[in-house]
């Protein structure tokens, strides 16, 4: 019985965190182009945009079909996501869902559970051949969310932080750290100067961009030269469990607001919170 309430919670969950909003998105103009594959809540969502234009040229970046919510529902939809494309790279993330528990309350959310969910994610998405990219989940905001009003402390944080960084170093993932970029800032780009909110403006979609943009370039440098993604095995002694960190670089910022919508990898338009 509670396996079979368990199973409907989760397929009304995946209605909720996958959005529905879809539209034709037009193929790359060079399709040779290295394909590019974002996963990720709607932070991701708000900087995809700047990604393409900053791309452009280079790569064909797409998001995943809707919002990557927590990674329960990671679990449950990565297939989908994949799909039979030949990613060159992937860039994924999730996090924030999985502290704040929007709309999942009922479902396990400890930082145990988000290690063994993460463990299972990486080890689906090398099965794909790309280079992988984590990016780290951006600051929580510092007073209760305002639409769960939960608070997710410092504390909090760390601890999750420091569960997905041990899954990358033992997977021997590449990490963009966007945390530790944009965490001096997040008052700066905080969406409407709100405390209780986790999204950003145009500029701050638009700087975290310029970081994931740079990534992608240095990853796509490694596969163009076709040496093997290091892992902790290549690395001995204390070196071998370091993790290359993409080190944060400050960019110039124009004056924007929050961008509304994103392309998805599922060739859609995909709106929402995280």
């Amino acid at each position: 019985m509670f396996k079979n309430i368990a199973i409907v919670s989760l397929i009304s969950l995946s209605s909720v965190f996958a959005g529905g909003e879809k539209t034709t998105q037009p193929e790359p103009k060079n399709p040779d182009l290295p394909k590019v594959l974002i996963i990720g809540d709607s932070i991701s969502i708000g900087y995809t945009p700047y990604v393409l234009k900053m791309l452009e040229g280079e790569a064909a970046v797409k998001h995943n079909g809707g919002n990557a919510g927590p990674t329960l529902l990671g679990l449950q939809k990565i297939d989908k996501w994949l799909g039979d494309t030949k990613w060159d790279v992937i860039q994924f993330n999730w996090g924030l869902w999985d502290m704040y528990r929007w709309q999942y309350k009922k479902f396990d959310q400890s930082p145990e559970a988000y290690e063994k969910n993460l463990e299972k994610l990486v080890a689906r998405l090398e099965k794909t051949g790309a280079k992988l990219i984590w990016a780290t989940t951006t600051p929580a905001c510092p007073k209760p969310e305002h639409k769960v009003h939960i608070l997710v402390t410092p504390e909090t944080q760390k601890k999750y932080r420091e569960v997905a960084l041990k899954v990358m170093k033992r997977h021997g993932v590449r990490i963009t750290d966007l945390y530790t970029f944009m965490a001096p800032m997040r008052d700066k780009y905080a969406r409407g100067g709100r405390d209780d909110d986790v999204h950003y403006t145009k500029d701050g979609y638009r700087e975290l961009a310029g970081k994931v943009a740079e990534g992608i370039r240095k990853a796509l440098k490694e596969e163009k030269a076709g040496r093997p993604r290091k892992t902790s095995s290549d690395r001995g002694g204390e070196e071998g469990r370091k993790v290359s960190i993409i080190v944060p670089v400050k960019t110039a910022v124009a004056s924007h607001s929050s961008p509304k919508m994103c392309r998805s990898a599922g060739g859609g338009v995909v709106r929402g919170c995280c």
